[in-house]
């Protein structure tokens, strides 16, 4: 996701060439773009000037958002052993000091933007950047 609102422009951009930049398995990148289409955070475009494109600006599309379409948002609530029930009445041996973790988490996620990441990646020059299409 960070390498396509990096890449973003006018045109979508080819599974095939983020497949091939980062390195990533073609039949694994499409399942996860594909999850990020369901949940209205890209578009997708079939034929040969087609690909992805982020379905709203970068501004708007939060690392919250990103996880939660592909890992689902489990992972902001559920305990770090995976015990069922745990919380405060029933913590798990880990409960006290994961749920600050948790939380601050959590808040981050939701107010990093991809803009943000993007940006970062481009101003670090990183894989997840600057390779244009």
């Amino acid at each position: 996701m960070i390498y396509v609102a990096a890449n973003s422009g006018s045109d979508y951009v080819s599974i095939n060439t983020i497949a091939e930049k980062l390195n990533i398995s073609f039949h694994f990148l499409t399942k996860v773009l594909q999850q990020c289409t369901q949940a209205g955070i890209l578009l997708s475009y079939r034929g040969p000037k087609g690909g992805v494109a982020l379905a709203k600006p970068s501004a708007h599309i939060t690392l919250y958002d990103v996880i939660s379409a592909i890992d689902g948002g489990e992972i902001f609530t559920t305990c770090m052993l995976g015990l069922p029930g745990c919380g405060y009445e029933e913590p798990c041996p880990a409960h006290e000091n994961y749920v600050e973790i948790r939380q601050r988490f959590t808040a981050i996620a939701k107010k990093t933007t991809l803009a943000v990441l993007a940006a970062r990646a481009n101003q670090l020059n990183v894989r997840l950047a600057n390779a244009k299409v």
